[in-house]
C-alpha cells in the first residue's frame, strides 16, 4: 500500500491504533504478516476500544500472521477490487463516479496539504487507509470531528462487510466505537440485507456494459455546492462550527478483562 510520504507529526498519545486499523486494510504481504505481533502490543497496550473489539482485533492479527500469504491476497482480491459495495475509497459510497466526487477529493487534498500532509502520487486521498494516516497525525478533537462526518460511510461499510463475514468489517467497526456510534452499522442492516451483491460475474459484467457517467454540473463552482464534503470544508475555513463528536476516553470504556 502506498504510504504518505511526509508526516505532519507523530500520532497523540494512544491513537496509534489508528495506524493499526489503516495497515489491517492493507493488501496483504510478508512484511505485513510480520508486523502482526507489534500490531497485536499497540491494540492490546492502548486499550482504546472495548475489550471485545480489541479481542477480535488481536485474534485477526494473529489468523493474518499464520494465513497462507496467497489465500489471503486471494481474499482480499475479492473483497475489495470485484464490485464498489465495499470500497476503500470513501467518497465513492456518496458520489460514486460523479463529478461530485473529484470536488470532494480536491477539497480533501487541500485539508491534507494545509496539514504538511503529502500523499504518495499511488493513492487518492480518500483511500481510508491514507485517511486514517492522517488522522493519525491530528489533535483527538479533529478525529472525533472527522469520524462523526463520515460515520454514516462507516456504517455502511460495517454493514456490507459484516454481511460478508469479512473479518476487516473490524476496522469501520472499530472507527465507529471510537466515537459511540456503533449504532450506525445496525442502522443500515436491513439495507445491506435486501441488496443484490455487485461482486458475482453477471453483475460485473453490466458494470462495462453501463453507459460512460454524465455529468450535470455546468461549472466546477456548482459542483463544489452540490458536494456535502466540498460544504462541510469550506464551512470549517469560514469558521463555522461542525458538530462535535468526541472519541471516547479509555475510562469511558466497559471494564478490561484479561485477554
Amino acid at each position: 500500500m502506498a504510504e504518505a510520504a511526509h508526516k505532519m507529526a507523530e500520532p497523540a498519545v494512544g491513537m496509534r491504533s489508528l495506524r493499526v486499523l489503516a495497515r489491517l486494510l492493507d493488501y496483504p504481504t510478508e512484511e505485513l504478516q510480520a508486523a502482526a505481533g507489534e500490531l497485536i502490543e499497540i491494540i492490546d497496550q492502548e486499550r482504546r476500544l472495548p475489550a471485545a473489539l480489541r479481542t477480535a482485533l488481536m485474534d485477526w492479527c494473529q489468523r493474518i500472521a499464520d494465513g497462507d500469504l496467497l489465500e489471503l491476497q486471494s481474499e482480499y482480491v475479492a473483497r475489495f477490487d470485484k464490485g464498489r459495495a465495499t470500497s476503500l475509497l470513501l467518497f465513492e459510497h456518496v458520489h460514486g463516479e460523479s463529478r461530485d466526487r473529484g470536488q470532494a477529493m480536491v477539497d480533501l487534498m487541500a485539508e491534507y496539504q494545509a496539514a504538511g500532509f503529502e500523499l504518495d502520487a499511488r493513492e487518492l486521498p480518500d483511500y481510508l487507509p491514507i485517511f486514517l494516516e492522517y488522522l493519525s497525525t491530528r489533535e483527538e478533537a479533529e478525529i472525533g470531528r472527522w469520524l462523526g462526518e463520515i460515520r454514516h460511510i462507516l456504517g455502511l461499510i460495517t454493514a456490507r462487510l459484516e454481511e460478508r463475514g469479512a473479518d476487516h468489517a473490524l476496522v469501520p467497526r472499530a472507527l465507529l466505537a471510537l466515537i459511540g456510534a456503533e449504532a450506525e452499522a445496525d442502522a443500515h442492516r436491513e439495507e445491506v440485507q435486501g441488496e443484490s451483491r455487485d461482486d458475482t460475474p453477471e453483475a460485473l459484467d453490466a458494470v462495462w456494459e453501463e453507459e460512460a457517467v454524465r455529468f450535470s454540473a455546468e461549472s466546477d463552482q456548482d459542483c463544489a455546492l452540490q458536494s456535502a464534503e466540498g460544504r462541510r470544508l469550506a464551512e470549517r475555513k469560514q469558521g463555522v462550527q461542525s458538530e462535535a463528536v468526541r472519541i471516547l476516553s479509555p475510562e469511558a470504556m466497559p471494564p478490561v478483562t484479561g485477554r
